[in-house]
């Protein structure tokens, strides 16, 4: 084990496997032939693989990173157009089917054209996706389409110009509406809308997101505010799913929620004549880690099972050790069968057990008490001692 310069533990040996991989692989005999590589102890097939292609960002989203930015790590510490394509190929190879590019901000890279190009020639792989602010989007996204990208996430917190600003501390917010007409112009549907809902700041504009799914093919994915090593989170500024699926059916009663799939993280609702749906993705209040199909390269090649976790294991030193793609393997191998069944990183649950009692609180109160007592009571027993004596209970 050593320590990197960010305080994360890399960790190369596979020799400390939970459960062994003969065993692991005996026990998923039934998911065979999927890869038992990607199979962790629980049973769940990592298919989807988001490889981040860079840490810089042109943005400086107040959830996100501090105004002044963030240290990068030295460019020559970064995954090279190869080296992506390389661990690409070896994931997809194993059963990785759809693979997502992120930041930072992924189409600053100069090269990305060139990545999405040579996966796309992947066999095996069937879909490409993209997690973008949306500001080069116009004037990139005829050749992303042409490169074979297939899906598009674009980031949006406000339809405020000025509140725009305020969020992402740069100008732009017509060059990302324009992006999101662009796409639904060349046909990707739906085009799905990332919106991060933060009280005090855009949770008056929760009705506003959804009527724009009356005559627009989006996805709007409302997302719980989420704490971050650069954001400074404070769950008081948390809006639960609950609260915002309750505010939204104020509005449009005949709400309905559509079938959720094996490994999707949204819960998604659509108004009944409306194009497009609404989706929401409950990290802190309802954890979908039991259906988790993810894995996370980092921009510098480091290997994360849990975006929560900071544990990381480093494929880049491998790679450029000259290692064959079976010791590749045993290593990716070892890290998804250290992979822990919820959240690997986080402190406590006093945010989901805040959200939950908060919202019993405000929209049950006692009916709900009579009604659900042993719940209410596990509840309360899960709050811990500080919690009731801070600033947390105003």
């Amino acid at each position: 084990h050593t320590t990197g310069e960010r305080g994360h533990i890399f960790e190369y040996s596979h020799k400390s496997l939970a459960v062994p991989m003969g065993q692991r692989q005996r026990l998923n005999e039934e998911v065979l032939p999927f890869s038992a590589f990607l199979t962790d102890n629980f049973g769940r097939q990592h298919s989807y693989l988001r490889i981040s292609l860079t840490e810089k960002c042109n943005l400086r989203c107040q959830y996100c990173m501090p105004e002044e930015g963030v240290k990068l790590t030295p460019r020559a510490q970064l995954l090279s157009t190869s080296e992506v394509l390389t661990v690409a190929q070896l994931f997809v190879r194993e059963g990785v089917e759809k693979i997502r590019l992120t930041g930072g901000e992924p189409l600053i890279r100069p090269d990305v054209l060139d990545i999405i190009t040579e996966l796309r020639k992947l066999e095996g792989l069937k879909t490409i996706a993209v997690t973008t602010n949306g500001m080069n989007l116009v004037r990139l996204l005829p050749k992303l389409k042409e490169a074979g990208l297939d899906l598009l996430n674009i980031s949006l917190d406000t339809l405020v110009p000025a509140k725009f600003e305020f969020i992402v501390r740069r100008k732009g917010f017509h060059k990302v509406m324009e992006g999101i007409d662009k796409a639904i112009e060349m046909g990707y549907n739906p085009v799905k809308v990332n919106c991060v809902v933060m009280r005090g700041l855009n949770e008056d504009e929760l009705l506003d997101f959804v009527a724009l799914t009356e005559k627009k093919p989006l996805e709007v994915r409302f997302i719980e505010y989420m704490p971050f090593d650069g954001n400074k989170w404070n769950f008081k500024k948390m809006v639960s799913y609950q609260e915002m699926l309750d505010r939204i059916r104020q509005q449009w009663p005949s709400l309905e929620q559509l079938p959720l799939g094996k490994t999707d993280t949204a819960k998604t609702f659509k108004v009944p004549g409306f194009q497009g749906q609404v989706g929401f993705i409950t990290s802190m209040s309802d954890q979908f880690c039991g259906s988790c199909n993810r894995l996370r390269i980092t921009a510098d090649g480091n290997l994360k099972v849990c975006l929560f976790g900071n544990t990381e294991v480093s494929l880049r030193d491998v790679l450029r050790s000259g290692a064959s793609d079976q010791k590749l393997l045993d290593i990716i191998g070892a890290a998804v069968g250290r992979k822990k069944k919820q959240h690997a990183g986080s402190k406590s649950t006093l945010p989901w057990v805040y959200s939950l009692v908060h919202t019993v609180a405000k929209h049950f109160a006692m009916e709900y008490f009579f009604v659900n007592k042993k719940e209410c009571v596990f509840l309360i027993g899960q709050v811990p001692p500080h919690f009731i004596l801070s600033e947390y209970n105003n």
